[in-house]
């Protein structure tokens, strides 16, 4: 409750009207004024806006700490990304009640081309944010809901789009950036530290149709760690190695974690050395005949490395012990799982868009895109002295794993009258080979050891209409959905030594969506949107295919399901927006029920490390409550502030499987979170912002069993940012930050940053 207050006091305006108001309210260019749009009011949105939506643009930008380019969408309502660390690739994007390893259920896209990775549906296969610096990002639009027909039953949580920056002329910008953490958990003190340079320069023809723009970055990071790992009991046989240190935390009580029942940490995980690079073409054409078109190609390159586990524990002389049979404090221990590990990825992005009119009032629209991931290995050691020694270990290869997406729309403005419609294929497919190392660092001499393979593809087709009844206006859109998985298989070493493979049969299922919404401009200050969809999301490769071996080798038939069957969701999204001249208020009532919710059932190893399958669970149902605020100039001139607050209710309703989830609150879905940002110009080149962020506790588990505030746990989250920037001429920027200036310590399983401090330079042409 203290936390709660804590962040009220800090976001006021966000639950009060406010009453100190300018004489007139700010202009608005937004090309359509029935559109409920949260944020900024002075560019169109880059999506088809039903139910609520928010657009962030430089004003939002200017007073936040990005680090990553997720970052800056830290503040918007309702919303928050997975980031546990500055270059973490698993940042899984949440919307009001949407589990925070649900990443199926986002549609993220650049410049329109998605960039979710539907090959699974946990935070492995979060969005690849890493094609998109920070610094070339134009805005960025979050709709919530799947109450457009335009988008995949993906949409079920929302859609997001990054729209990077488009040259107006020639233009160049560079950036460099500087970071540090220090962090104190268990026995693991260290200060971990980062930067970054990113540029790029734009061309822009003076009077012709094409537009260029290169841009590339360079990122270098150690992240904290990440994990833990606990002491396993032993009876019987002989005592281990006497050893001292080890750590009792006593707010674990997870079966089977570390520190559970008095057994000690003995180790955490390496700290993460995140090295990433970023290159990317946009090429741009805007003809006179209104023939427009786009190209992006993108590389992205990472490498994880986290080859230094910290060890706890000494032996008699003082010797860092890491792994083996141990004694402490009279009972003997197996010390495992501080392995070392370096995963390397190379990727790479895709699109083409084209855009014409067919007359005065019609256009078409196509766009096809994909996603290469050209190399994606991930190499492990087999405990703490084989890495030290490069000795033997294992090797997770993907390859070849893609996705490849294609659009068509045509729009036509019949009088007052929108027609529109399209249709949309996707193909997805992954193939991963398990196999072991004579040297964990080389894939010299690998073994095979098992494999994963799948695809899955889904065929579209969407209509929508919308018809202004002043001053009324009705949108009425449905979208069908073929889907089909194939050639989906699993193959291990068999008795001979040699592979042998299963392979599923086809399977096939569809799904008709409808939507529709009803605007209502009440005066020229208010307006009311209610808006009803329903939407299917269907299983990914990875939910599907992706098994893991038991302890004899084999196939572990609980750790997949290859006849799970779609989610299918109802939702209703109730929005009432009121402009009191600077300052605007939304208040928003969300209603979602899913039936066949894929949910991955977790549990926990001998070393405390989570192991998972996805099931259907019968019924899951979500509502709840946000009220917003925007103000301009208020109070005094040049104070902004962006605040909003949201109450969610999300409960497992039927579960035939496990009846003892019925009726519980939905695992990692706070019931309260809150968030804002103030920003306030001292002097017209000098920007200082404050930022909360805070979300009350959750369940971990979807029994409501474990509920707590330490590793292994989704806990409480409150951090207080800060920042100032200056505008030192027209061309350069300097700015400082520091978030979570507190150093509230939150989990989500893992550690979230502890106090961070962010300097920035900017300079542009």
């Amino acid at each position: 409750m203290t936390r709660i207050l804590l962040a009220i006091g800090a976001a006021p305006i966000a639950l009060f009207p406010l009453h100190a108001w300018a004489d007139e309210a700010p202009d608005r260019t937004v090309s359509d004024p029935t559109i409920l749009v949260v944020g900024q009011r002075d560019r169109d949105i880059s999506l088809d806006a039903r139910g609520l939506s928010v657009s962030l643009g430089d004003e939002q930008f200017e007073g936040v700490n990005a680090r990553n380019v997720e970052d800056l969408m830290k503040y918007a309502p309702d919303f928050f990304v997975r980031t546990r660390f500055a270059g973490d690739s698993n940042g899984v994007p949440g919307f009001r009640g949407t589990h925070s390893t649900q990443s199926a259920r986002t549609l993220v896209m650049v410049d329109g081309f998605p960039v979710s990775n539907f090959l699974g549906n946990s935070f492995a296969y979060a969005p690849k944010w890493g094609v998109v610096g920070p610094g070339e990002v134009a805005q960025f639009d979050i709709v919530y809901g799947p109450y457009s027909a335009r988008y995949a039953g993906n949409s079920m949580g929302g859609v997001v789009n990054v729209t990077t920056r488009s040259p107006e002329r020639t233009e160049a910008f560079a950036t460099v950036q500087g970071m540090v953490q220090p962090y104190d958990q268990y026995d693991t003190q260290d200060s971990y530290w980062g930067y970054s340079a990113e540029a790029g320069f734009g061309l822009r023809q003076k009077e012709g149709p094409w537009s260029l723009r290169l841009s590339g970055r360079h990122f270098r990071n150690t992240g904290h760690p990440q994990m833990v790992f606990g002491l396993s009991p032993v009876t019987g046989g002989a005592a281990g190695l006497a050893v001292t240190g080890g750590v009792v935390d006593p707010k674990q009580a997870i079966a089977n974690a570390p520190g559970t029942a008095g057994n000690p940490i003995f180790a955490a995980q390496s700290p993460a050395e995140i090295t990433q690079d970023q290159a990317k073409l946009r090429l741009g054409y805007d003809g006179a005949s209104g023939v427009s078109g786009e190209l992006l190609v993108a590389y992205w390159h990472n490498l994880d490395s986290q080859t230094a586990p910290d060890c706890y524990l000494r032996d008699g002389a003082g010797n860092r012990v890491c792994d083996g049979r141990v004694s402490l404090g009279g009972r003997t221990y197996t010390a495992s799982g501080a392995n070392w590990s370096r995963t390397v990825r190379d990727e790479l992005l895709a699109g083409l868009k084209l855009a014409a009119p067919l007359s005065d009032v019609a256009t078409v629209q196509a766009n096809v895109s994909t996603y290469q991931i050209l190399r994606a290995d991930g190499f492990t050691s087999t405990g703490y002295a084989h890495g030290r020694d490069r000795g033997p270990g294992t090797l997770a290869r993907q390859g070849p794993t893609s996705w490849w997406t294609g659009e068509l729309a045509l729009t036509a403005a019949l009088g007052g009258i929108t027609l529109a419609g399209g249709g949309s294929a996707n193909l997805y497919r992954t193939d991963l080979t398990n196999s072991a190392l004579p040297s964990w660092r080389s894939d010299e001499g690998l073994t095979f050891s098992s494999r994963t393979f799948g695809k899955t593809r889904n065929l579209a087709a969407w209509a929508e209409l919308r018809v202004p009844l002043d001053p009324v206006t009705l949108t009425l859109g449905a979208r069908y959905e073929d889907w089909r998985a194939f050639d989906g298989g699993l193959a291990r070493v068999g008795n001979a030594g040699t592979p042998v493979e299963n392979r599923y049969a086809s399977r096939q299922a569809d799904g008709f969506q409808p939507k529709a919404s009803l605007e209502w401009a009440v005066d020229p200050d208010t307006r009311v949107q209610l808006s009803l969809a329903k939407a299917t999301r269907f299983p990914t490769v990875g939910e599907l295919f992706q098994g893991s071996l038991d302890g004899n080798g084999s196939f572990n038939p609980n750790s997949f399901d290859p006849d799970l069957r779609p989610e299918r969701s109802t939702d209703a999204n109730l929005l009432v927006a009121h402009d009191f001249g600077p300052v605007k208020l939304t208040a928003s009532a969300f209603w979602q029920r899913v039936r066949d919710t894929i949910f991955s059932f977790t549990g926990f190893n001998q070393n405390g490390v989570s192991t998972s399958s996805f099931k259907n669970i019968d019924v899951t149902r979500q509502y709840g409550f946000e009220l917003i605020a925007e103000a301009r100039d208020v109070l005094v001139p040049g104070l902004d502030l962006d605040a909003n607050a949201a109450w969610i209710d999300s409960v497992t309703v039927r579960n035939d499987a496990a009846p003892a989830a019925e009726g519980v609150q939905f695992p990692r879905i706070p019931r309260w979170r809150l968030n804002a940002n103030l920003r306030y110009r001292v002097a017209e080149p000098v920007l200082l912002s404050v930022g909360v962020r805070y979300a009350s506790r959750p369940n971990t588990d979807l029994f409501g069993l474990q509920r707590g505030d330490t590793y292994g746990y989704t806990s409480e989250l409150f951090a207080l940012d800060a920042r100032v920037s200056w505008e030192v001429t027209e061309q350069l920027r300097l700015s400082a930050g520091v978030d979570n200036i507190t150093n509230d310590r939150a989990w989500v399983y893992h550690p979230y940053p502890q106090r961070s401090v962010l300097v920035e330079a900017g300079w542009r042409l």
